[in-house]
């Protein structure tokens, strides 16, 4: 027996592994990184794309202030849509049929209207209801002065999201086991209760990744509210353009933030997802995790003897 592990020793010692040799991914990927280096050479010497003036207003403080105001509108319509969306999907799910119908023609309707459309409808509703009273005795409010336009933003983009939000929220109760819901009633937890402690908390794996992509989608949506005059990021930017007449460098800086603030939300996204997911299924690892093990992988053999 030591013979034979001697002899399997000196073989594997006298033996030489060579890797095999995947030449179309390389051919693949020469392609891509030549494709990329024209296409980033191609750009960046074109002299009218303005590279020094996006760089003069990417710190501009108009930009910022309109950087503020697009996380703003973001931040406020999303928890309006999360919070309503809750509500609707409770709602979705009632053994009542007229609170169910309500709900059902609530998310109809406001999936079935184009969001510009509902944002210009919120601006103009003094056209339609000059004096709102809300049915209450001894209240009148002037829909002019109540109505701004960073009022008719909020009211468009929160109010649409709702309804795209109780689909995601209905989506995760739905995933939850009808065993759960059985269990908590045996322990004399009300519907409500149930719903609270026991079935939003294992629904938020389902519905946490949807949710960051809706507000990654805000964040973008949020754009849209320029055409009320409210001064977002794109309509900062507009503002300058239209001054300079810079539109393509102006432009630039818009599209800049806003990959800055979508990539950070997207590490946020991806770090509270592996968070509600522990306990579930094996996590995938992170970029970092990813990146030392292609190093480990790719090593040469000196160096994993080092190691």
């Amino acid at each position: 027996m030591p013979l034979l592990q001697s002899t399997a020793h000196t073989i594997s010692a006298e033996l030489t592994m060579v890797p095999k040799r995947h030449y179309g991914r390389w051919a693949a990927a020469t392609a891509v990184l030549a494709m990329a280096a024209a296409l980033v050479t191609s750009v960046a010497g074109n002299p009218r794309f303005g590279w020094e003036t996006v760089n003069t207003y990417l710190r501009d403080i108009a930009i910022g202030r309109g950087l503020l105001v697009t996380l703003e509108l973001t931040a406020v319509s999303m928890a309006i849509g999360l919070s309503l969306g809750i509500v609707l999907a409770v709602m979705r799910l009632s053994v009542n049929p007229v609170v169910r119908g309500a709900a059902f023609s609530y998310i109809t309707f406001f999936r079935s209207t184009p969001l510009m459309v509902q944002l210009l409808f919120w601006f103009n509703l003094a056209a339609l209801y000059p004096v709102l009273t809300f049915g209450l005795p001894g209240v009148a409010l002037d829909a002019n002065r109540l109505i701004t336009p960073t009022v008719a933003a909020i009211l468009g983009l929160g109010l649409n999201e709702a309804a795209y939000m109780a689909e995601i929220v209905r989506a995760g109760i739905l995933s939850v086991e009808n065993g759960q819901q059985e269990a908590a009633g045996a322990l004399g937890l009300t519907r409500m209760q149930t719903m609270r402690r026991v079935v939003l908390p294992q629904a938020m794996r389902v519905i946490l990744p949807p949710t960051g992509n809706e507000t990654i989608g805000m964040l973008k949506m949020t754009a849209l509210v320029s055409v009320l005059a409210v001064p977002d990021l794109l309509y900062s930017a507009q503002i300058i353009y239209s001054r300079n007449f810079q539109t393509v460098p102006l432009l630039i800086v818009a599209c800049v933030w806003y990959f800055v603030v979508t990539s950070v939300l997207s590490v946020g996204q991806y770090y509270v997802e592996r968070r509600y997911a522990r306990g579930h299924r094996t996590l995938p690892p992170t970029p970092l995790q990813q990146l030392r093990a292609f190093f480990r992988t790719h090593a040469s053999p000196a160096a994993k003897e080092i190691q």
